[in-house]
């Protein structure tokens, strides 16, 4: 009898003082998973454009551009908790395995988010399978939902500079540094 491997857990939410906007992606890289590191992959275009959008350094130590990102209002979580995933591919995902994240119980405990980004059609559609059902009503009607493509690099028909106009409008930012 072969012994399966050990499902991997996501990332705790990384929240700031008050947080307006939660980015959601679907559940992390084997290369974020590695290193512990929300979006760790390097040719992942999250870090970069959102330095580019908030005017940061996306070269900085990661530790600085969290608290950087968090000091923009900006929190970042993962629909997904826990599941069964061959690689690192989004579509590889094993739906019976999918155990989402408390993201209500997240939202409930911070009134302040008024926004959620989802990173990608992956994330956008467990969040709407998962999460925006079991949202109560007072909870759906301060909540603007904003999808964003993806920024992962398996996500290739749309450029850099593509996506993160298609951000700077998910995110609700008027200026290159509005938030």
């Amino acid at each position: 009898m072969t012994k399966q491997p050990a499902t991997p857990r996501g990332f705790p939410p990384l929240l700031g003082e008050s947080p307006h906007t939660l980015v959601l992606g679907s559940f992390p890289s084997v290369a974020s998973l590695a290193a512990q590191q929300y979006y760790a992959h390097p040719r992942n275009a999250f870090w970069p454009i959102m330095g580019m959008l908030l005017g940061f350094d996306a070269t900085l130590p990661y530790p600085e551009r969290t608290r950087a990102l968090t000091a923009c209002g900006i929190a970042l979580w993962d629909v997904i908790a826990s599941c069964h995933r061959p690689g690192s591919r989004d579509d590889a995902i094993v739906g019976p395995s999918v155990e989402p994240n408390d993201i209500v119980g997240l939202l409930i405990a911070t009134p302040t988010i008024t926004r959620i980004v989802t990173n990608g059609t992956t994330a956008e559609r467990l969040f709407r399978r998962h999460v925006w059902r079991a949202l109560p009503l007072a909870l759906r009607s301060r909540l603007q939902v904003c999808p964003a493509p993806s920024t992962s690099p398996a996500h290739a028909t749309r450029t850099v500079a593509e996506k993160t106009a298609l951000w700077r409008v998910a995110l609700g930012l008027s200026g290159a540094h509005a938030v």
